[in-house]
């Protein structure tokens, strides 16, 4: 097993889900197989136009054949390890490049940085992951009397002990849960899609809370497509089936609502969930799917 790095671009002609799958040609085979049970960070390239640099974490579960592009292969994505990084790393950090592996004897960028895929030391991964998680600008949940996400008030973001290996921190899931917030609560202004109530308190905390369409108990991944920022009142109608979305986006109301007049009154004038400016950043109808067979009550 092996750290390693996957470039992978927007724009891509290849058939990959950074989630679920990583396509790739046979010269890079036996690179990919080392990786397998073990983590992988995804980089896009400096020459792509807004590049998010070193952007995911992901652990690798298995490789095989595409099934339907003859001569390439696939790195299976192990359901639920995919970790959108809450800031991105760009290659040139301010002490030297993000890779310390891509130089040669001379100190100078050697020709190993034109690979799609390359090993990655054990201390890069942790650097890369160690800055990653270290968000000082991160979406501080709620004050509540109770912190499920184990971070105290006066506790920095996403603290790590330099000794520990972080590849045991990216499956844990106060780490996930306040990743997950944080893309969420970004990608729609920390506003409520369903009311369009955007409250902050003194502290610079949002209301709203960061809901998963998918349940992760159901394997939701913690990717932003997955995500709706709602407020309390609006997230404990979801999660229970009492409200949901169209592929379209238009909120539904179920008919077990014993209050239709007091919730029509909550929701936003359009009547249609209030979604991220960036197209990318929509809820994914496969899991808006999901919620209305699995959760909606009709």
């Amino acid at each position: 097993m092996g750290f390693a790095v996957f470039v992978h671009r927007a724009d891509s002609i290849y058939d990959d889900r950074p989630d679920q799958q990583y396509q790739f040609p046979p010269q890079y085979l036996s690179r990919v197989r080392e990786t397998i049970g073990d983590w992988i960070v995804y980089y896009e390239p400096k020459k792509v136009s807004a590049t998010r640099g070193y952007f995911a974490a992901a652990r690798v579960a298995n490789v095989v054949e595409d099934p339907d592009t003859p001569g390439m292969f696939l790195a299976l994505i192990e359901p639920g390890s995919y970790l959108p990084f809450p800031i991105e790393i760009p290659f040139n950090l301010p002490g030297g490049i993000a890779e310390s592996g891509l130089l040669n004897d001379a100190g100078k960028l050697s020709g190993r940085a034109q690979a799609a895929v390359r090993s990655l030391s054990a201390a890069d991964f942790n650097r890369l992951v160690g800055l990653a998680l270290t968000d000082r600008d991160v979406v501080l949940p709620r004050l509540d009397a109770a912190d499920p996400t184990g971070f105290g008030e006066a506790q920095n973001a996403f603290e790590i002990d330099g000794e520990r290996r972080r590849a045991t921190l990216l499956m844990s899931r106060p780490i996930r849960d306040r990743v997950f917030r944080t893309i969420v609560l970004r990608a729609y202004d920390q506003r409520c899609a369903v009311t369009g109530f955007k409250f902050i308190n003194g502290g610079g905390r949002a209301e709203v809370a960061a809901a998963h369409i998918r349940s992760v108990d159901a394997n939701g991944p913690d990717i932003v497509q997955n995500g709706v920022a709602l407020s309390g009142t609006a997230h404990w109608m979801f999660d229970r089936g009492l409200i949901g979305f169209t592929d379209d986006l238009d909120i539904m109301v179920s008919r077990h609502v014993n209050d239709l007049d007091g919730v029509q009154a909550l929701i936003n004038p359009t009547g249609r969930l209030i979604s991220p400016a960036n197209l990318d950043q929509r809820p994914h109808p496969s899991f808006l799917a999901w919620h209305r067979d699995n959760c909606f009550k009709v």
